[in-house]
């Protein structure tokens, strides 16, 4: 295909999924928030709750990050590293891991990670926002919050993988005739 027909088509596919980003974003104010319990994390000061995750803002991002071990998740907290600032202007953010508050402590600070980081060792909430499988591991994914009233309200969540919305390294591949082509994270390239 000539690349100018080729481009038109890109084009063409491009505006449709804007058209059904528009579409996602009105069902996503009709959806009917889900009441959650306040979990209790731990940090390298003590125990923290869900609701003090918030801080002053009535809105938190929580990433369910499957821990140190995950080149996956590593390159997706680098990524949430770049827009952190930007992020935190609008909503509290925190990443959450099964990983010990020593360990994650250590591996933000090798990878230069600044945003908060909790465990849920020991706790359900992993489980019960829908990121634990089948057969016990870990599953990565976003879940998003809202306080209101004194209460905490699930209002929207969304599996991570290769190729979705919230790492743009899939999406630069994507403009490679052959794409990711096999492509793996690493921990650290030569």
């Amino acid at each position: 295909m000539k690349y100018q027909d080729a481009t038109g088509k890109l084009n063409g596919y491009r505006q449709q999924i804007a058209e059904i980003r528009t579409a996602m974003r009105k069902v996503q104010t009709e959806i009917e928030p889900q009441e959650v319990g306040d979990y209790s994390f731990k940090t390298l000061d003590g125990e923290a709750s869900l609701s003090s995750l918030f801080g002053a803002k009535n809105d938190l991002f929580v990433i369910h990050n499957m821990g140190a071990s995950c080149a996956y998740c590593t390159l997706w907290a680098d990524g949430y590293n770049g827009v952190y600032d930007h992020l935190a202007s609008r909503a509290a953010f925190v990443i959450t891991s099964p990983d010990a508050p020593e360990t994650q402590k250590r591996f933000a600070a090798k990878r230069g990670w600044r945003f908060p980081m909790v465990s849920h060792q020991g706790s359900s909430f992993a489980a019960d926002m829908g990121y634990r499988s089948e057969t016990g591991g870990w599953l990565p994914g976003i879940s998003v919050f809202q306080r209101r009233r004194g209460k905490i309200f699930r209002v929207s969540d969304m599996a991570e993988g290769p190729g979705d919305d919230f790492c743009a390294l899939w999406h630069f591949f994507d403009l490679l005739p052959e794409g990711a082509n096999g492509w793996q994270p690493k921990f650290t390239y030569p």
